[in-house]
């Protein structure tokens, strides 16, 4: 299995030098309901702390619009009657002007703001990280068009990664019941069927994978909890650090967590 490696420190401490002293980029942080937008404000501060991103983009529907301060970075977008995202060409258009993109998810289920995330998936011309809802709305809505998009990362879990697996008919399963290297061998095969990333979490361990590569760590050395995995800091560490180390998606990720 030359394919799968497993390490315990952080190989690629090198590329904590490529982050910039001075602000660059933009990054868009996108998701929230009219019920719930903690996850997408906290995202977008987090980055805004410990991050020297020069433009972070907090990108809601715009029935958000009269419970959130009126911010320069704050972007409202035109909403459904119940309150998430509607369907049109706007986030499309608000992903093209980012340097690197995370739907943190928060987005509510519905057929509506499926189409949406569906499209913004298929046509991203840039990177695009999707985690926790965002994973669960992509595999129903044209997954087996946006998987051929080379920039989209899924930050998702086995359960989830299992969902999109069998909408798009893949020959392999994925079950919380298979041993690790039963789940790298899927994660193999999947991403070089498909030009997708993948990072998962199973039996203590996270999984990075990308061009049929596979490379787990344990959790606890990435400073979260199992739970807290999935909060959605981890996230944005990887795309920051995607962000400044850009066609190295498994040493820069892997960096990320280890930081």
């Amino acid at each position: 299995m030359d394919y799968f490696e497993k390490i315990e420190v952080n190989p690629y401490e090198d590329l904590v030098w490529n982050i910039p002293e001075r602000k660059q980029g933009v990054v868009n942080v996108v998701g929230g309901n009219s019920q719930s937008f903690r996850a997408t404000v906290k995202v977008a501060e987090f980055l805004s702390e410990k991050f020297p991103v020069e433009v972070i983009n907090t990108v809601m529907p715009d029935a958000l619009k009269g419970k959130l301060p009126e911010l320069p970075n704050f972007l409202f977008l035109k909403s459904t009657e119940s309150g998430s995202f509607a369907d049109g060409d706007e986030l499309q258009k608000i992903l093209a002007r980012g340097d690197y993109n995370i739907i943190i998810g928060d987005l509510s289920k519905n057929t509506t703001t499926g189409r949406a995330v569906g499209g913004a998936y298929e046509n991203s011309e840039q990177p695009l990280l999707i985690t926790r809802d965002a994973v669960d709305l992509a595999s129903e809505n044209g997954a087996e068009k946006w998987l051929m998009n080379g920039k989209i990362v899924i930050m998702g879990s086995v359960v989830q990664l299992q969902k999109l697996l069998k909408a798009v008919y893949y020959p392999k399963m994925l079950m919380m019941s298979q041993s690790l290297v039963q789940v790298a061998d899927v994660l193999h095969k999947f991403t070089l069927s498909y030009p997708i990333a993948v990072i998962t979490l199973h039996g203590g361990q996270i999984l990075v994978a990308k061009d049929g590569k596979v490379v787990a760590m344990p959790v606890e050395k990435s400073g979260y909890s199992p739970i807290m995995f999935w909060g959605g800091e981890s996230a944005a560490k990887i795309a920051a650090f995607n962000l400044y180390n850009p066609n190295n998606f498994i040493k820069a990720t892997i960096c990320a967590l280890f930081s």
